[in-house]
């Protein structure tokens, strides 16, 4: 068993019998991290990066549908640290999401440990540091749970799976970033682009013959980016748990914080090939090579590296919409996606977001629906907890865009659990943008140019939309997501632009029941960490 130290160890044995009321015994996997500065040369300078044990990018998670996680996190910085799991769904537990709305930092030279249960979850995602601009640093890891062993899937398993970060980067160091956030600047375009925290020689091994899975996730900060491989097509099976019609392309725009599966085979000659990722929708295309090397080649990748899209809109949009549900695949369990008929579900209510970006007191901000989010002194959660008055406004954001100047304060827009509704991202700047829902996964049913109405709906795919966390929405656009609320918690709702994001272009969705049933939702952690106006009270026993 993993060492443990006292802040976040000593409930492990309160946790293995919890669990073992509320998941029937699923399996255990431990790991054990330590995160600490060290010095890497991403882009041939000398960084200040975010290491997790040792390693950049970190350690991938390897798991099973309803694995339980014990994951404790040693933070040997200098500063308060978090780690947020985009896209797993922590259901009934937000307490344990890794967003500061929801959780107390781990503080320098201490140690926390993080129990998640990816119960009914699927697919392919990715972990982060969601503090600060840590995000700039490192810190990043792949995330793959795969189905339990008697569940089909609808592809033969493959040679090899691969994970494939790709994202932007920049030579500053992340607290250079920040400071000049903090001062009210925005950033500058990045510098390079990475995949797997090189900027070229990443390279992935092939058999000739052999077929391979690619886990792609866009860790970065602010690009969407075109991945491509030279000379081989790339087959879409997966979209952050969704198993998906199987579409060939040549290449593929991943949008900041999705993640994608895909096949290829290794059906060339034996020798190197041009792996490829280049930056979409920017004045200057930034692009970066890495290897895909069949086993016994002796030739260099060589020719023009391949050309992908660039500021094309039409082109993503039409790829986006190609993107569909395999209705008679199973999910976690063993019945078809299909089975869930969503487009048959009657509204109960439709939230339109806006974004803008804006001053305020003469420092650069950005928001939804005019509010510019600012952190509180104590997590949400935690608030709602402890019944602690003044930390948040209930309906603090407005559920249509207001027309109004920017302003500050502590976004909350409650939902009612166990309702179905209507989200319509807006975006009427010019540049593309990307949201990410914490707990959950939505159905993408439109996306299209112009202003949204209602009659917009009369274009949704309500049939087969792929479900999915994280979603584009394209320039002069707009984009509808439907939503089932199945998961009482305090959810982030946020830009993965990291620089909007962290400057206010988010807010907090608390999915409200009057229940005070364990059914609908975990009690507190024992070892949660408490801060702010929650320091020095105490939770409550079971």
């Amino acid at each position: 068993m993993m060492a443990v130290g006292r802040s976040g160890g000593t409930v492990l044995l309160f946790y293995f019998s919890f669990f073992a009321l509320v998941t029937a015994e699923s399996p255990y996997r431990f790991f054990d991290w330590n995160v600490t500065y060290g010095d890497i040369y991403p882009l041939g300078v000398r960084q200040q990066g975010i290491l997790i044990n040792g390693q950049f990018p970190g350690p991938d998670i390897h798991s099973v549908t309803n694995d339980n996680l014990i994951i404790n996190v040693h933070n040997s910085l200098d500063e308060p640290f978090l780690i947020s799991w985009n896209g797993v769904q922590n259901r009934r537990n937000s307490y344990v999401d890794g967003m500061y709305g929801t959780t107390c930092p781990i503080p320098p030279r201490t140690n926390y440990t993080y129990i998640l249960q990816v119960k009914d979850q699927i697919g392919s995602f990715y972990y982060f540091p969601s503090l600060a601009f840590h995000k700039a640093a490192g810190g990043f890891g792949g995330i793959r749970i795969l189905s339990r062993p008697r569940i089909p899937v609808p592809f033969a398993d493959p040679a090899g799976d691969y994970t494939v970060l790709i994202g932007d980067w920049y030579k500053s160091n992340h607290t250079d970033l920040k400071a000049r956030l903090d001062r009210g600047r925005k950033l500058p375009s990045p510098d390079g682009i990475l995949i797997n925290g090189r900027s070229n020689g990443a390279t992935l091994n092939v058999e000739q013959g052999k077929t391979y899975r690619l886990r792609i996730s866009n860790v970065g900060l602010q690009n969407s980016l075109n991945f491509r491989i030279q000379n081989h097509r790339m087959k879409l099976v997966e979209v952050e748990g969704t198993h998906t019609m199987q579409t060939m392309f040549s290449s593929l725009d991943v949008h900041v914080g999705q993640s994608y599966s895909v096949l290829i085979t290794a059906d060339q000659s034996p020798r190197d090939y041009y792996v490829v990722a280049s930056s979409r929708f920017t004045d200057k295309v930034i692009t970066t090579t890495g290897i895909l090397r069949y086993s016994g080649s002796s030739t260099s990748a060589s020719g023009p590296i391949p050309g992908g899209p660039t500021i094309q809109i039409d082109w993503s949009l039409n790829q986006a919409r190609a993107i569909r549900t395999n209705l008679t695949a199973s999910g976690p369990r063993p019945n078809p996606q299909g089975s869930y008929h969503y487009g048959l579900i009657p509204l109960i209510r439709t939230i339109v977001f806006g974004s803008s970006a804006g001053q305020i007191n003469g420092k650069q901000r950005y928001g939804i629906n005019s509010v510019s989010f600012v952190p509180a002194d104590t997590p949400l959660k935690l608030a709602d907890f402890f019944k602690i008055s003044g930390v948040y406004k209930i309906n603090s954001i407005s559920d249509k865009p207001t027309g109004g100047g920017l302003y500050l304060d502590t976004s909350v827009l409650q939902v009612d659990y166990r309702t179905f509704i209507e989200i319509v991202f807006e975006n009427k700047e010019d540049i593309i943008q990307s949201y990410h829902l914490n707990g959950y996964s939505f159905w993408v049913v439109g996306m299209d140019g112009g202003q949204w109405n209602t009659g917009s709906r009369n274009g949704y795919n309500l049939r087969d939309a792929v479900s999915r966390s994280t979603v584009q929405v394209y320039p002069k656009s707009w984009t509808a997501i439907y939503i089932a609320l199945d998961n009482v918690g305090m959810w982030n709702l946020r830009s993965e632009f990291w620089a909007r994001q962290y400057l206010g272009q988010q807010l907090y969705l608390r999915v409200f029941t009057t229940s005070t049933s364990l059914r609908d939702e975990y009690p507190i952690p024992k070892n949660s960490r408490l801060c702010g106006r929650a320091k020095g009270r105490h939770t409550r026993p079971l």
